[in-house]
């Protein structure tokens, strides 16, 4: 079946998580995505999950959840020789995508002003963490420094969130706005050159909250009662009553249940009146939330077309039989202990995301890539004998 990235090239200059889950988007719809590490370093993330075997092979989960479907060969960029290599390569590809220290592939000579004037198609794409300009360009990021500089942690009460999610957003905001660029390049012939921001995509993860903290005027009310995490009898319980509809409904159905409340807290009509209800609704849903579990008011909410749901462990959540469409069994390669159950993509149609391929070992299409660029056998072997290729 013919899938929409079919036919389209794509040169992978990115490691750690972002700019390889960026790729990746493109790899499970049928691109070409060839993965280019230094043959004496690597990517990190090959080193790392919870299978000691799997990272000795560098085929680590937190590589593999985002490596499937590609290929993938060593080059040393530094070299003289490597340049002329993906020089070469970038003259007939579609997308280079690079996420290495702002400005490290200009001064090597394979920026987007060198490459884009062999290929003028291309679309080239940086991944950073603070942009190409203003006075943090060239600041080194990861993700938890980007929740901290971004206020995403003083946000969330102090505490970092357990998971890289800028990260990903941020792989997700470049895939879109490479497709958005090759789109455009339909109608111009031409390619051009995108920025990704990590801390930009964290302002625009938390939008209604960044615009509010730039506004002149500034609210000191209490976050709605009705879109809160209560505890229940055995564990807690999130709630999805937001808006002043829904928490009438919300207290409709405890009505039916025979539980006794302040008849005013079912009053509100409008966001004002919510918020000034807020600390008393709180305080009423507190002691109404301990009678009974969370799966029963799980199952009462959901009856009554209300979200809620129990605070469940990512253990349990991976297993939901919802996901089984989404997470995939991807077929095991050497150095696999087991063949790894991977995330595929949050959306799906016909012709759409699917693995068709396992994680690329460190290396392992080397020669046959450089074949396909008409690099002889012998100047294969001179180029491993010198260390451009491992």
């Amino acid at each position: 079946m013919t899938k929409p990235y079919d036919n389209l090239k794509v040169l992978d200059l990115t490691h750690v998580l972002a700019g390889p889950f960026c790729t990746y988007q493109f790899a499970l719809l049928g691109a070409d995505v060839i993965k280019i590490e230094p043959p004496d370093n690597p990517d990190c993330a090959r080193g790392r999950g919870p299978d000691p075997t799997q990272n000795a092979a560098l085929r680590g989960l937190n590589y593999q959840v985002q490596a499937s479907n590609k290929r993938a060969m060593t080059l040393d960029l530094k070299s003289p020789q490597g340049q002329a290599i993906l020089k070469d390569m970038a003259k007939s590809t579609d997308v280079l995508v690079e996420n290495y220290r702002t400005g490290a592939l200009d001064a090597l000579g394979l920026g987007y002003d060198d490459l884009s004037e062999l290929n003028p198609q291309l679309v080239y794409c940086s991944l950073t963490g603070f942009g190409v300009d203003g006075p943090r360009t060239g600041e080194n990021a990861y993700d938890n420094t980007i929740q901290a500089a971004s206020g995403i942690i003083d946000q969330s009460g102090g505490h970092k969130p357990g998971v890289s999610f800028v990260d990903y957003a941020a792989g997700y905001n470049a895939a879109f706005a490479i497709s958005s660029a090759l789109h455009q390049r339909s109608a111009t012939g031409k390619g051009t050159y995108i920025s990704s921001s990590m801390l930009e995509v964290a302002m625009t993860m938390m939008a209604p909250e960044a615009a509010a903290a730039a506004y002149p005027i500034k609210a000191t009310r209490d976050k709605e009662a009705g879109i809160s995490a209560y505890e229940t009898s055995d564990g807690i319980l999130m709630i999805g009553a937001f808006t002043a509809d829904q928490n009438r409904r919300m207290f409709e159905l405890f009505d039916e249940l025979g539980i006794e409340y302040d008849a005013a807290l079912k009053d509100p009509t409008n966001w004002d009146e919510l918020w000034a209800a807020a600390v008393d609704l709180k305080v009423a849903l507190n002691n109404i939330f301990k009678q009974k579990t969370a799966d029963e008011w799980q199952k009462i909410f959901t009856d009554h077309q209300l979200p809620a749901s129990r605070q469940r462990s990512l253990s349990e959540a991976v297993s939901d039989e919802q996901l089984n469409i989404y997470f995939k069994q991807a077929v095991a390669a050497e150095g696999d202990t087991y063949a790894p159950t991977l995330p595929t993509a949050a959306y799906h149609f016909e012709g759409g995301p699917e693995i068709t391929a396992p994680a690329p070992g460190f290396g392992q299409h080397t020669d046959e890539i450089l074949a396909e660029y008409r690099v002889t056998v012998e100047e294969i072997e001179n180029l491993r004998k010198e260390g451009v290729i491992a």
